[in-house]
């Protein structure tokens, strides 16, 4: 059974995507066949194997131009997100007798230990 990854989205989180929601501009996403306003729900799987539903809306700013608003603040109430987390969005392939297709989430945050960046899962 083979396991391919597809990674959607990578994001250093700021203080906005977890005050308000998770912003995503359009550029960094396939081109999306939805309409300003219109809201779709976006199935997530995080490392533990639960899933999350974040409702997204197409919205539209002159500043910013057009983006995906995810409601998530569940998610970073629950596993405790910060700015500066790192959020990875992807799509894990299982090619087996039944093909499945998942779209997990994997948040990281920056830890100094013996004087060393690293990331850890969060």
């Amino acid at each position: 059974m083979a396991t391919t990854k597809l990674v959607l989205f990578s994001k250093m989180l700021t203080r906005t995507d977890i005050e308000s929601g998770l912003c995503i501009s359009t550029s960094s996403l396939s081109q999306l066949p939805f309409d300003e306003g219109q809201q779709v729900n976006m199935h997530v799987h995080d490392e533990g194997g639960r899933e999350w539903i974040f409702p997204c809306t197409i919205k539209e700013d002159e500043n910013v131009g057009r983006f995906l608003s995810v409601g998530w603040l569940d998610f970073v109430r629950f596993k405790d997100l910060r700015a500066g987390d790192q959020v990875n969005i992807h799509e894990e392939v299982t090619k087996s007798e039944v093909p499945a297709t998942l779209m997990k989430i994997r948040v990281q945050r920056k830890i100094r230990l013996f004087g060393v960046d690293i990331w850890a899962a969060v």
